[in-house]
């Protein structure tokens, strides 16, 4: 447990603030493949598990921009947590499509609340009354050792076994939402690179869902909450903050190669990398490439946020 002293509403200088101790617990999270739960609780007591939740449930409902900011900067010490920061956060933009006592009950009245899901093509979710029975197997559940309720996306079936379809005849889908109690996690996750985001399978067989606790995600027709944020697909928060991810792994391995070759002299040379005009050369390609990739996505980013703002 740490306590994070107070930016105010920056929330990228609090998550500047928060790197130390996280960079002191990575090779931990490498070695268990998964967040240790005093960095988990660390993250909630610092508001981190409700980036994009609404405010009406006690969340921060940050912009895109500043969202990417943050993931970015919590990825120049440690990607796992930065990902799972990331995916956790985008699942629970799916608060703003349930209805308010729902919405609370699963993200507002649990401070540690956390969701994760991820693609399981071959789900089911056969349509009874109140609900849905749902039988499935799910994969990339980032975060998901630490979740307290888990979604899944199924195609709908009626009780005869045929495809739910929608008016304009395209198979109908919706993500249901179930505690963590529900599902069965199997470790998949032996893996070489972000191995603390413990991405395991999970699974349900047969698992009653009320209706009201399935959504049709991004599906404005479901839409509950009116703010700025929520006119976003969910896959485009995604899509920004694990890029968020690439550029802090960039600027810790450029950084880090930057310091190595300071004071590094290879074998059979005279004078330090630094002094190599090939280094020099191959150094100032990859930081335009880095600072270009950045304000490429910061500036579409701040001009896509501020066209939402006008449109609504």
């Amino acid at each position: 447990m740490t306590t994070v002293p107070d930016a105010g509403p920056d929330w990228v200088e609090r998550a500047r603030l928060l790197t130390p101790y996280i960079e002191a617990r990575a090779e931990q999270i490498e070695r268990d493949r998964e967040l240790p739960e005093s960095l988990v609780l660390a993250l909630i007591d610092a508001g981190f598990s409700r980036l994009l939740l609404p405010r009406s449930l006690g969340g921060a409902e940050v912009d895109p921009l500043t969202f990417t900011q943050i993931i970015e900067e919590i990825s120049t010490v440690d990607a796992s947590t930065a990902w799972v920061l990331c995916q956790t956060a985008g699942c629970s933009m799916v608060a703003a499509y349930l209805s308010p006592r729902v919405a609370w009950e699963i993200f507002g009245a649990d401070r540690r609340a956390l969701m994760a899901w991820g693609p399981g093509p071959e789900a089911r979710a056969v349509a009874v009354d109140g609900g849905y029975r749902v039988t499935g197997t799910w994969s990339f559940a980032s975060g998901g050792r630490h979740a307290t309720w888990f979604g899944g996306y199924c195609q709908v079936y009626e009780p005869d076994g045929t495809p739910r379809r929608r008016g304009n005849g395209e198979p109908e889908g919706r993500t249901m939402l179930f505690p963590a109690a529900s599902v069965t996690l199997t470790d998949v996750w032996q893996v070489i690179g972000l191995r603390g985001t413990g991405s395991d399978s999970y699974s349900v067989t047969d698992l009653f869902v009320p209706q009201e606790y399935s959504v049709s995600r991004d599906d404005p027709a479901e839409r509950k909450q009116s703010g700025a944020l929520y006119c976003f697909p969910t896959g485009s928060l995604f899509a920004s903050g694990f890029a968020g991810v690439a550029l802090g792994i960039a600027r810790a391995t450029l950084d880090g190669f930057i310091k190595l070759a300071t004071d590094k002299t290879p074998r059979g040379l005279s004078g330090p990398l630094r002094e190599n005009a090939v280094i020099q050369s191959q150094v100032a390609q990859g930081e335009a490439a880095l600072r270009s990739s950045r304000l490429f996505l910061v500036s579409s980013l701040s001009e896509i946020w501020s066209a939402v703002g006008r449109s609504g």
